[in-house]
């Protein structure tokens, strides 16, 4: 895939370059260099939203993606903005809740180009239609191929069915498991919990895997009795589509049971919060499967921010920053293409989406292409392990790559 690309100006100086403002578009209209404007569009700024958990199960991760999305934000003004406007960002907190997001999202829609980051995969299943209604393209924090029949939705990253296949060809290629072996799934009932599933039925498929599924709920944490009935069916990894809470249950009890084997999580398993839980002393058998680096990556865009980020925040940062300012500077080169085709309304956005065919992040994530309808955008994976010791809590121990089996998956919606 090629390194170059058209649509994204990787400088933020020439993100400038593709038009300059002119009279108040008001939200609506043409301005003085023939560009035209709608919702969340002004002479001078341009609002993206961002729907986020600052109060839920994955409030870490939240408020690690946001930050990275506002660590691009100033990346960009400082440096004269996209398309001779400023970006601006409105902030809501939905708590994971989808009954929540639907009450918030008719009050931020109106004010806002397209949402930045749209967290979790219940709120992303809530809003799918209003989306498509309002023509408002969505990056989601939810990495489900069942979204992708949806236009307005931009998946930056692989999605969890394709996290799935990889990360079982991981643990294969390293000896961890085998053709016939028994493992276990256990994953939260709903789109992202089946969507993972999804993956590792296909992956027991083609190596003819014993799969033991285990449905939970988001408020089932203590997950000893099930790691029991899987220690009673011998098998040899345990795979989780989970919250880091039920990832921390499922670890602790792991080891506290002699099972020990390799347990592989998809990209929102983990949260650094672990090394601080009972479960710290068994974070040794965890790989995480995802698209985007780890906070303590050693590329040097991925170094780049962890320095913005140490220099304007306090918290303990976690792999959502990297990913966030990913998305964030995704979403730029497809502002930069709307720019250049003269059309900044929601239409414009989502025919630029379409055109964005090589999107590279100096590889925060794994080059995107947009072009193929209901396909992931990439299909490969970085596998990372918990690391008290690194930055944010986890270290890559493989750089990025696309299984054979990844490769041959069709997604749900695909074309």
């Amino acid at each position: 895939m090629k390194r170059s690309l058209a649509v994204l100006c990787t400088a933020a100086l020439v993100l400038t370059a593709c038009g300059t403002k002119g009279g108040d578009t008001g939200g609506g209209g043409t301005d003085d260099s023939g560009v035209k404007s709608g919702v969340g569009v002004t002479d001078s700024t341009i609002t993206l939203g961002v729907m986020t958990d600052k109060t839920g199960v994955f409030k870490n991760l939240g408020l690690g993606i946001t930050q990275g999305n506002e660590l691009w934000v100033k990346d960009v003004n400082a440096a004269g903005g996209v398309c001779g406007r400023q970006i601006a960002l409105e902030q809501v907190d939905h708590g994971y809740k989808a009954d929540t997001a639907k009450t918030l999202y008719p009050q931020i829609e109106p004010k806002v180009l397209g949402f930045v980051q749209l967290l979790g995969s219940p709120v992303v299943a809530a809003l799918k239609q209003n989306l498509a209604d309002d023509e408002a393209v969505a990056a989601p924090a939810s990495w489900s191929s069942e979204l992708l029949d949806n236009p307005y939705v931009m998946i930056v990253g692989t999605t969890y069915d394709v996290e799935m296949i990889d990360g079982l060809s991981y643990l294969q290629e390293e000896g961890m498991i085998a053709d016939g072996d028994t493992v276990g799934h256990i994953y939260i009932d709903g789109e992202y919990g089946a969507n993972g599933l999804r993956g590792a039925k296909y992956y027991a498929e083609q190596h003819n895997l014993k799969l033991r599924e285990v449905k939970i709920t988001s408020t089932d944490n203590d997950l000893t009795n099930i790691v029991t009935g899987l220690k009673g069916d011998g098998v040899k990894a345990i795979l989780l589509t989970t919250s880091p809470t039920q990832t921390g249950s499922a670890l602790a009890a792991n080891k506290a049971l002699g099972l020990n084997v390799p347990v592989l999580g998809n990209n929102p398993t983990f949260d650094p919060v672990l090394h601080q839980s009972p479960a710290a002393g068994a974070l040794d058998k965890l790989y995480v499967v995802a698209s985007s680096v780890p906070f303590s990556a050693d590329i040097p865009k991925a170094q780049q921010v962890a320095e913005k980020y140490k220099a304007a925040y306090t918290e303990p940062p976690n792999a959502g920053v990297p990913y966030g300012y990913a998305v964030a500077e995704v979403w730029g080169a497809v502002l930069s293409k709307a720019c250049e085709n003269k059309d900044l309304t929601r239409a414009g956005i989502a025919a630029a989406l379409k055109q964005t065919t090589s999107a590279e992040t100096g590889d925060l994530v794994a080059p995107l292409d947009f072009s193929q309808e209901g396909a992931p955008a990439t299909r490969q994976v970085y596998v990372a392990q918990p690391d008290a010791e690194a930055e944010g809590g986890m270290k890559y121990v493989k750089q990025l790559f696309e299984a054979p089996d990844a490769k041959s998956y069709t997604a749900p919606h695909q074309k």
